[in-house]
């Protein structure tokens, strides 16, 4: 493999996405066009603080909208991916991708 594509392919990698608690908030946003966020901290398994610091620093980047709503007297909060948001974590996986195949090509030529 180049070394270009080496590069580009670490770029890709998103340092926003590194967190545990982020990438599982993007992953879940990525399948759906919106979620409460209850939703969203019971089926990722996230607290409500770690899953509010998530979705903070993701709104802060452009990765995620939040609305903030009511049913009813309830109030509710939903969380949805951005076109941004999307396109950085589809690069990310990419680049996952990329890293493993070059991980299983390295040992194969061994």
């Amino acid at each position: 493999m180049e070394d270009a594509t080496v590069d580009r392919t670490m770029e890709e990698l998103n340092e926003l996405l590194a967190s545990l608690p982020r990438l599982k908030l993007v992953a879940f946003l990525d399948g759906c066009t919106e979620a409460e966020f209850m939703v969203v901290s019971d089926l990722c398994e996230l607290n409500k603080s770690t899953l509010s610091k998530a979705m903070t620093v993701l709104e802060t980047a452009g990765y995620v909208t939040i609305t903030k709503g009511y049913v009813g007297r309830k109030p509710k909060t939903w969380l949805a991916l951005t076109y941004k948001g999307r396109t950085a974590y589809h690069a990310h996986l990419n680049a996952l991708t990329v890293l493993t195949r070059r991980a299983s090509e390295t040992v194969s030529e061994s």
